[in-house]
């Protein structure tokens, strides 16, 4: 039986200026990946506050790919490949 993802939060913005980054640190044979769990996820970092409303949310996957997750009122709406003028994917949340 597996639980939910398993993370570390490596970017935090208080403010929800900054993208929220987090990195999927497993293990997978105990804990689903962020993107299999990414509803579970965005729920929880809404209600706990630390994902803001129109704050963006990137993670380094399981694969170590930096990937975009897009949401809406707590819930998690489609991925996205993050692309933006300043943000260098190989410095986000760790190794890449």
């Amino acid at each position: 039986m597996t639980r939910g993802a398993n993370y570390l939060i490596v970017e935090e913005d208080f403010l929800g200026k900054r993208p929220l980054v987090l990195k999927d640190v497993g293990p997978h044979d105990r804990h689903r990946t962020v993107t299999n769990d990414i509803e579970n996820v965005v729920r929880e970092l809404s209600v706990s506050g630390r994902l803001r409303p129109g704050q963006r949310l990137l993670y380094r996957d399981s694969a170590g790919e930096l990937t975009e997750a897009l949401h809406q009122g707590g819930r998690f709406t489609e991925f996205a490949v993050p692309v933006e003028a300043g943000v260098d994917a190989h410095e986000i949340g760790g190794e890449g």
